[in-house]
């Protein structure tokens, strides 16, 4: 189960997962197969913590972390919407740390 950020609960839903990951790769050259690696990580990671409920905080952690390694334009398109980058500034801080790493 998973607890989102306003409180309610819904089921881990891997194609709901996959999507979200799916749109911020479009267009990039980030195999299919690496998509779902990522996938697969996400939910054995969180099999393996033994928790009937996970903050929808820490699915969105592993996600934009494996994004980061995968391709670092799909790890912005999903930092944009997952870390509320709202403005310009946001979205250059966040470009920065990546050039700086």
């Amino acid at each position: 189960m998973i607890v989102k950020q306003d409180g309610m609960r819904e089921e881990f839903d891997r194609e709901k997962l996959a999507r979200g990951v799916r749109i911020a790769c479009a267009k990039r050259p980030v195999p299919a197969e690496d998509i779902d690696r990522l996938i697969g990580e996400v939910e054995a990671r969180l099999q393996t913590m033994g928790k009937s409920e996970v903050s929808s905080r820490i699915v969105g952690d592993m996600v934009i972390a494996g994004l980061k390694e995968l391709d670092h334009i799909a790890y912005i398109r999903y930092a944009i919407v997952y870390l509320g980058l709202d403005d310009l500034r946001a979205l250059r801080t966040e470009i920065d740390h990546l050039l700086e790493a």
